[in-house]
């Protein structure tokens, strides 16, 4: 059997699929989105969590992109204020490695390229006496202190993905293109869900390829065509460690290679290192942090820190594939993060094929892509998600610090690190979690950590969370906060009650 014919069919689940499809979604086209895993469970989760311009393209003279991303990180904060917030990165001057004049330069054209309104400015530190020095060498005694944003990069894919499911969009996860081809006048697509082994056949007007790392698989082996570009994949790796200095502040290292490596607070007592850049010619699903990547990270490390990281201290790796497109560069920190479009039209047929991109010029690439193929389409509406708020997002003035003093008020009952988990992960959603619940007992079993199960009710029925990794990893950080029996029992439980949490 054959569904209705659709606008478009998107193909990936990552930030960048989850992005077309909710701005394609808000402007009116039917839109069904399919990913033959989980959201964000490719490259899309495995970041090194930041909205930023990127510092280090500076060099490459990639100045339109990093303007573009600057402002793209204004606009990120004021959409989804609960899961994007800014951070002050602090950079130790090392004279063996980039001038300090060059390091200037570079910080002066990152403050004034993006029209900067929210976040402050860099400073000069003496690294000597100022607090962020404590925990750095002696010998290193200047740096300086510059703005960009944390993200939960899986919760954005997530939350684009609620988005577009709310205006409209059909959101298939588990579920695996088959096979594309064109047929009087449209393409006929059929998928396979992973889980319950179901195939559909949809008809679509236009297929939007965002299959990240697998982009030219879907080109190539799906859809039967053809293209003269092509992704580079390029490794990068992180570890996980305790957190091992005081304040909020994140540090950017420059390492021998010239590398910048950066030691962010993560999930408020541990530290996220990376990231590594590695040509990679494996299968995308099965990277890995290799022994050396992790050697590679902790020496990056040691070489500014008084206190010594060491192998027993990781508490956990990962790795992700990077699709960047490929421009020929041999390096491959220098090859571009800007992304391409190319459009396969047989017959008035097209597929957009999207190569390359980072996850803070997600929205502006989902709207460009639109534009690429509006002709299509003369019925779609006009751009609307640059002052759009992602789900949980709408607070007045987009300022956290107000909503979190309001859920206070709202939910007394609450302890602090519940009521900031849930802030930080739904924001003004948390009703949704809590309900009517006056006490923790309302919220249901209590599994480890911050892990109630209303939350997994909540994520079953509104996230397309399947499995126990889902939740405790994808959704949310639960796994990083509760001992490997909380994890065991609680699998055991989710994988007995899934069905009734849903």
């Amino acid at each position: 059997m054959t569904d209705k014919m659709v606008d478009l069919f998107v193909i990936g689940g990552g930030i960048n699929g989850a992005g077309v499809a909710r701005d394609a979604a808000g402007r009116g086209l039917s839109v069904v989105l399919c990913e033959k895993d989980d959201l964000a469970q490719g490259t899309s989760s495995r970041s090194g969590k930041l909205v930023h311009g990127g510092l280090r393209y500076l060099e490459y003279y990639e100045f339109r992109l990093v303007r573009e991303a600057l402002i793209e990180r204004e606009v990120l904060m004021n959409a989804a204020p609960h899961i994007i917030w800014p951070m002050r990165f602090v950079l130790p001057h090392s004279p063996d490695d980039r001038p300090a004049w060059l390091v200037r330069l570079g910080l002066f054209l990152y403050d004034h390229l993006g029209g900067r309104k929210k976040l402050p400015g860099t400073r000069t530190l003496n690294l000597r006496r100022d607090p962020e020095g404590a925990p750095i060498m002696d010998q290193y005694t200047r740096g300086f202190e510059y703005s960009d944003c944390w993200v939960d990069d899986a919760r954005l894919v997530v939350l684009n993905a609620v988005d577009a499911a709310e205006r409209g969009a059909t959101v298939l996860t588990r579920t695996a293109c088959t096979s594309a081809r064109r047929e009087d006048g449209a393409w006929t697509v059929t998928t396979k869900n992973a889980m319950t082994g179901e195939e559909r056949s949809f008809r679509a007007k236009c297929i939007v390829n965002a299959a990240g790392p697998w982009v030219s698989q879907v080109i190539n082996n799906v859809a039967g065509s053809n293209s003269t570009r092509n992704v580079r994949l390029v490794k990068g790796s992180h570890i996980i460690v305790p957190k091992f200095w005081e304040g909020q502040q994140a540090y950017l290292v420059q390492n021998h290679d010239k590398r910048v490596i950066f030691i962010n607070p993560y999930e408020g007592d541990k530290a996220l290192i990376g990231t590594t850049d590695i040509q990679y010619e494996g299968r995308a699903e099965e990277v890995t942090a290799d022994e050396s990547e992790i050697d590679y990270l902790i020496k990056a490390v040691n070489r500014y820190f008084k206190e010594k990281l060491r192998r027993e201290d990781v508490v956990r790796s990962f790795s992700g594939v990077r699709p960047l497109f490929d421009d020929g560069q041999g390096n491959p920190s220098a090859v571009t993060r800007d992304y391409v479009f190319d459009i396969d039209d047989q017959n008035g047929v097209p597929m957009l094929n999207i190569f390359g991109g980072k996850i803070t010029t997600f929205r502006e690439l989902a709207e460009r892509g639109l534009h690429k193929i509006a002709d299509y389409f003369p019925q779609m509406k006009g751009d609307w998600t640059e002052h759009a708020p992602l789900p949980g997002g709408d607070m007045p003035d987009a300022d956290y610090e107000v909503f979190r003093e309001k859920m206070k008020a709202d939910y007394p009952w609450m302890p602090r690190a519940l009521r900031k988990h849930y802030g930080r992960l739904y924001g003004t959603r948390i009703a949704q979690i809590a309900g009517d619940a006056t006490a923790l007992d309302g919220l249901g079993q209590h599994f480890g950590g911050n892990l109630y199960e209303a939350e997994v009710a909540y994520l079953v029925q509104n996230e397309w969370a399947q499995t126990a990794e889902d939740i405790l990893w994808r959704r949310t950080k639960h796994r990083l906060h509760m001992t490997e029996a909380e994890q065991a029992a609680f699998t055991e439980w989710f994988e007995a009650n899934v069905d009734k949490a849903a």
